[in-house]
């Protein structure tokens, strides 16, 4: 595909979007913003962002997409609870920090078992019928990655913006060849943003372990 095709795709991609997918990236990118600078408020903005791309995925037959927003959903209310919890002394009993080696191990188990889940599934929708436009094996990779990094961001991991990294770079072509190109620059701008929230992650364990070593 040449330069002027992609150009001209992306055009009449971003005349096709509609208002509510506008919202839907939005909300997101303010979600990232506030994750960034660890303030709660990324998740009841972020379910927003999921309520709609479910909505928007499963109209065009985009059942991946689709179930990691919902899983996205039932994770946002699990984090929102965890990331208020305080302590006695008004504490936040979540603080971000680095995962052990072992914490790795797991990580890259639940990334195996909901790529295979994913892939199989899709995999079979795709051949009877009902999903003619998933790409089983990298509709499955960008999912799988963005489970992980949603369930390490309400543990508070700093690992959790290496998959979101990893989900980024996949959905970006993934989105555009399958004509959502708003959303595709959507993962773009995300992508960008993963990297500053990883310096930032980073930082503030550090400062958190400080803080321990301190006392």
């Amino acid at each position: 595909m040449s330069f002027q095709e992609i150009y001209r795709q992306f055009i009449d991609g971003m005349q096709q979007t509609g208002w509510l997918e506008y919202i839907a990236v939005f909300t997101g990118i303010a979600s990232v913003w506030f994750s960034r600078i660890e303030n709660i408020l990324v998740y009841p903005v972020g379910l927003i962002n999921t309520i709609i791309y479910i909505y928007l995925s499963f109209q065009v037959g985009l059942w991946g997409e689709g179930s990691v927003n919902f899983y996205y959903t039932v994770v946002s209310i699990y984090g929102w609870i965890l990331w208020a919890k305080r302590d006695q002394q008004h504490h936040h009993v979540v603080v971000i920090k680095k995962s052990s080696g072992k914490e790795w191990v797991r990580h890259l188990s639940f990334f195996s078992f909901f790529y295979i889940a994913i892939f199989f599934a899709l995999t079979w929708l795709k051949k009877n019928g009902h999903a003619p436009q998933a790409i089983p094996w990298a509709d499955a990779f960008a999912s799988a990655a963005a489970y992980t990094g949603m369930w390490l961001m309400a543990k508070k991991k700093v690992e959790s913006w290496y998959w979101w990294i990893t989900t980024n770079i996949a959905s970006i072509p993934l989105y555009f060849v399958k004509g959502l190109v708003f959303t595709s620059v959507y993962y773009l701008v995300l992508l960008v943003m993963a990297v500053f929230g990883l310096i930032e992650w980073i930082k503030r364990a550090r400062e958190e372990k400080e803080k321990v070593t301190t006392k």
